[in-house]
């Protein structure tokens, strides 16, 4: 049981907890913050503490109320209230969503494609609706018939992830009373609008079992099409690109296995396309009876290949393998195929025709540095291609390329109701020398006018910066726009995203050089980087402050351990820092498929050894930390709550400096925080303000 006031740090009890591997034997005094009854938790004492903590939080932000409310109101008048996505063609139909003002989620629309401008949109489904009451809703999938007459949806009503699947008749707006529970991934019609295909969850969150559901009959006469044998492994389905053929991947981290079969004959007889090999990943699409394949068994960056349907292990490629262009993604069209990549770190959206793959017909947009892309386009007739665009400066961008006439109509760019200027702002891309020599770039945004700002704010010499990254799985943070940043920008910080690696930002190498035994470099560049910023006057020690989230999130627990008198403050959401047990615990939800990205410490030694060395739970030492936030789910499937728990209890125990350290736990939401617009929006300003007022600059709206 914690003992505290909501005045004083709750202090965790330490209770005797060894565990012994490879020879290794490990004290954890905190070990009873995991409820053994998870995914329930009802272990009081567990309980006690967490709320004890939300208490503590509660009481020590009780102060910055004024400036959180200043912070969200300024956030909220950058958000147009009365905003609306813009209308797609799907079949029959265009499609939206809007949002009104004052409301948390979105509604969806639709209008036939040729009625009348003024026609009376039909309401499809309103998200406010089904969240009514509700303390935590989100949508999943999404997906109407082909016939146009049924939408199938998915919710998720506390943060778990288990998702509950419903079908509605557009044309009477009652629901079937087919209902499919336990969901994860994506629904699919198929056999002409009479079946489903969905992908359920084990007890345990896994995703093995592609099933398919028959309209109008129970779910226990539910078909299983495919069942993954391997617990590693996830699965999931979908249609190619004329939706005639049902794809079904399974795989992990680093392999892939695919299967495909007539969308119309769904339990008819699964064609393979070439066996699982481990460190192989491909991905397919159809076309015209012609097999696609992306895949990186002949090059690290990818190639695009063809097979014939009738021999499809054999490959021939059409694109080859590039050290200089990684390949990331590909989609066809009727007249035309596009291929996504990054060269040198910039997003490349390129044409290719099917009679000549190799000639580019490249998309040109108008900045140096850019985050760019394919946004949804699911007409397989498509001529206009719908895409997204945005940068450091430039507010996220809709536009139409024509691909006939290759130009570019910019469709929507979002609109910043209380003002915005981009002239105000630089946006600059530098190289930071990492320890051992790689040169890691950083993406910069910052005000022009940040010395006087700093000058006006009594803050002389280099002011703060706030470094953000994630740096793992192969995801690249993308030099995109932000309406919350500006809360900071706007008042002398520099904010920095740091491109280390782990993230593929630089190619696939960029992310293998960040996983399993150098998953050290992730830690080392994002530490590296801050020194570099600082050695090239961005900033100064002290002045840096950072934030990430998950993997993220271990990232700010790994590099407090190894350089703490770099940061002012430190925000870290829902962190993956318990990393030795979590992947000692194979009965998790994600630990099996996670053993290809950290290492199995369970089988190997090395792997124990290696990820003790740098777990961030593992290594919190006797030294001074700067001040913290850490945020929890209390039913997040992907970190557990007890990771950051077990963290926070172990700074309070063993570091020395009266710096504050916060914990706010959300009792009912997961991995992704509170939902609705507004809600997390209110957390984001909780953020901000922790970090303004632990950087000595709580002085309001700006």
């Amino acid at each position: 049981m914690p003992e505290n006031t909501a005045a004083t740090p709750p202090v965790a009890e330490k209770r005797e907890h060894t565990y012994t591997h490879h020879g290794i034997t490990i004290s954890d005094p905190y070990d009873w913050l995991y409820d053994k009854s998870y995914p329930t938790i009802d272990d009081e004492d567990v309980l006690d503490y967490v709320k004890a903590e939300n208490a503590y939080f509660e009481a020590k932000m009780a102060g910055q109320k004024d400036l959180t409310e200043a912070l969200f109101t300024e956030m909220r008048g950058r958000i147009k209230e009365d905003d609306s996505t813009v209308p797609q063609r799907n079949g029959d139909y265009l499609y939206w969503s809007e949002f009104e003002e004052g409301s948390q989620y979105r509604k969806h629309y639709r209008k036939p494609v040729d009625a009348p401008e003024d026609a009376e949109p039909q309401l499809i489904l309103d998200q406010n609706e089904l969240a009514e009451g509700l303390e935590y809703f989100r949508l999943g999938a999404m997906s109407v018939s082909r016939n146009g007459r049924y939408l199938a949806y998915s919710t998720d009503t506390n943060g778990s992830e288990r998702y509950t699947a419903r079908i509605k008749d557009l044309e009477t707006g009652d629901h079937l009373d087919d209902e499919l529970t336990e969901l994860r991934g994506g629904i699919t019609w198929v056999a002409n609008d009479t079946g489903l295909v969905y992908t359920p969850s084990t007890e345990e969150w896994r995703s093995l079992e592609i099933k398919l559901h028959t309209i109008g009959e129970p779910t226990t006469s539910d078909v299983t099409l495919y069942l993954e044998e391997d617990q590693s492994f996830s699965v999931g389905a979908g249609l190619s690109a004329q939706k005639d053929y049902l794809i079904i991947a399974s795989g992990d981290n680093e392999t892939s296995e695919v299967r495909f079969v007539s969308a119309d004959n769904p339990t008819g007889e699964l064609t393979l396309i070439k066996p699982r090999e481990k460190g192989v990943e491909y991905n397919v699409d159809i076309r015209e009876g012609e097999l696609w394949v992306w895949t990186n068994d002949d090059h690290i960056n990818f190639r695009l290949a063809k097979a014939d349907l009738a021999s499809p292990a054999t490959w021939e490629t059409v694109i080859a393998g590039s050290n200089d262009f990684y390949l990331t993604d590909f989609e066809l069209f009727e007249g035309f195929l596009v291929t996504e990549g990054r060269l040198n770190g910039l997003d490349q959206v390129q044409i290719r025709r099917y009679d000549a793959p190799l000639e580019i017909e490249p998309i040109s947009f108008p900045e140096a540095s850019y985050d760019a892309g394919l946004a949804y386009n699911p007409e397989y007739d498509q001529t206009v291609l719908r895409l997204s665009y945005e940068s450091m400066v430039t507010p996220d961008t809709v536009y139409d390329y024509d691909v006939a006439a290759k130009t570019l109509t910019t469709l929507k760019t979002q609109e910043i109701p209380s003002g915005y200027d981009a002239d105000l702002y630089t946006t600059e891309r530098v190289e930071v020398e990492a320890r051992d020599g790689t040169m890691v770039p950083v993406s910069i945004v910052m005000r022009k006018d940040r010395e006087e700002i700093l000058a006006k704010a009594g803050i002389e010499g280099p002011g703060p910066l706030h470094l953000y990254a994630y740096g793992a799985y192969g995801y690249a943070v993308p030099p995109g726009f932000s309406t919350t940043r500006l809360s900071l920008v706007d008042r002398g910080f520099a904010y920095a995203i740091a491109h280390i690696r782990g993230g593929d930002d630089l190619g696939r190498r960029w992310y293998l050089a960040g996983k399993m035994f150098e998953r050290t470099n992730t830690f080392n560049d994002f530490v590296d980087a801050g020194r570099g910023l600082i050695a090239k006057g961005y900033t100064a020690e002290g002045m840096v402050t950072a934030s990430g989230g998950s993997a993220g999130g271990e990232l700010m627990g790994a590099i407090i351990n190894q350089d703490p008198a770099q940061y002012g403050a430190i925000v870290s959401h829902v962190p993956f820092v318990d990393v030795l047990n979590t992947m000692l615990n194979e009965d998790l939800p994600l630990t099996p498929g996670e053993w290809q990205e950290w290492g199995n410490p369970i089988t190997s030694k090395e792997s124990f050894a290696y990820i003790l060395s740098y777990s961030p739970y593992d290594q919190v030492k006797a030294q001074d930390y700067p001040p913290m936030l850490v945020t929890a789910g209390l039913n997040d499937p992907r970190v557990t709550y007890w990771e950051p728990a077990k963290w926070v209890a172990k700074l309070r125990d063993t570091k020395t400096d009266d710096n504050l350290l916060l914990m706010k736990t959300n009792m009912g939401a997961g991995h992704g925080g509170q939902s609705g617009r507004w809600n997390a929006l209110k957390e984001t300003a909780e953020e901000y303000a922790f970090i303004l007022w632990q950087m000595g600059m709580t002085d309001g709206a700006k």
